[in-house]
């Protein structure tokens, strides 16, 4: 009985000492929560250009496929946002399309500084 007792006790003064951990609570910003609309347009732009067609299409009208990456790296938010906005709003199926609106923009935004 005893034992039995002084297990109870030690199992209680454990378990009120172990449990005063606290929780920290706070709200997180947007841009944490889920990314940007603007950096998840980059991202399809990129992901449009990682394409072997894209690539391949690239290439034969003389534009380097790792040069119109790093252009879209260093393009701003708005041009970004404009650039695939027009490719979101290509009509379906005309990739060749999508790839003349990204070469047109590399071109522009190469030339133009």
């Amino acid at each position: 009985m005893n034992l039995k007792k002084m297990t109870c006790r030690t199992l209680v003064v454990s378990m009120l000492a172990l449990s005063f951990q606290t929780a920290g609570a706070g709200m997180i910003g947007a841009e944490k929560a889920a990314p940007s609309a603007a950096q998840q347009d980059r991202t399809m732009v990129l992901d449009v250009l990682a394409r072997a067609q894209t690539a391949s299409q690239l290439q034969s009208m003389g534009v380097d496929p790792q040069q119109a990456r790093e252009r879209v790296a260093a393009m701003s938010d708005q041009e970004v946002s404009q650039l695939a906005s027009d490719m979101r709003h290509a009509p379906a199926g005309s990739s060749l399309l999508a790839i003349l609106i990204i070469a047109a923009a590399v071109w522009y935004f190469a030339f133009r500084r």
